[in-house]
């Protein structure tokens, strides 16, 4: 599905060249949930923006289920990203004032459908926020509003979620229970990619890749899986 071979990308930062990616090749099967483990600074998230189509690679070649996504114009790569990819982040980028279902609605803006009606409700039923729809961000805890911003990476039905620090400003509680939307929704077939600094957050991928200055340093299974639900339960 998703395929990486030997990208690299450079960035200029006060006239020094940074080799953000350096010959990463990397391939991410339907259904798989993968973390991308690294420190600060080790290139993490730059290849969740280089997977995401928001980036693109100075060297190498980037395929999406076979197609090389060079050759995508700039509206192909639009559509690709708002049908296919959901994104959430360690800051939640809900706008203030907006109700939660009219947040979640957001991505239906550049959607073809049809029929948009009850998306937005279906989403956050998925999260378990119905009850909240019409609550604005500041009326929500840290992990509802992480919930909102999942609701709204659903809303589009994607295939593919990349999560990047998704738990980092949450409590460990609230950080098992976003882990644990992110298994259900992985169980239920989502590709999902999770980028995060902590081993322990890794441990419950199925996969664990690390990178390390910009380079794949180990790429295994997990075989010591922790579900984040289980963790919950037990948790005082």
């Amino acid at each position: 599905m998703i395929e990486l071979e030997s990208v690299s990308k450079r960035y200029t930062k006060d006239s020094n060249v940074v080799n953000a990616l350096v010959e990463v090749s990397l391939r991410i099967d339907r259904g798989e949930f993968v973390a991308i483990l690294g420190p600060s600074g080790s290139g993490k998230t730059t290849l969740m923006n280089m997977i995401g189509l928001l980036d693109r690679p100075d060297q190498g070649v980037y395929r999406l289920d076979g197609r090389d996504v060079s050759t995508f114009d700039a509206d192909e790569l639009a559509a690709t990203r708002n049908k296919r990819i959901g994104f959430v982040f360690q800051s939640f980028h809900l706008l203030p004032k907006t109700p939660a279902v009219e947040n979640v609605e957001l991505p239906l803006i550049y959607s073809d459908r049809s029929d948009l009606s009850g998306l937005a409700t279906k989403a956050l039923e998925r999260v378990g926020l119905a009850d909240r729809s019409s609550h604005v961000p500041s009326e929500l805890s840290g992990g509802q509003q992480q919930r909102v911003a999942i609701a709204r990476a659903l809303v589009n039905e994607p295939d593919i979620i990349l999560a990047d620090e998704p738990t980092g400003n949450l409590d460990s509680s609230t950080g098992l229970e976003i882990l644990g939307i992110l298994q259900d929704l992985n169980d239920d077939g989502t590709t999902v990619v999770l980028v995060t600094h902590d081993a322990n957050l890794a441990a419950m991928a199925s996969r664990r890749v690390q990178i390390v200055d910009g380079r794949i340093a180990m790429d295994e299974p997990v075989t010591d899986r922790r579900d984040a639900r289980a963790a919950l339960a037990t948790t005082p």
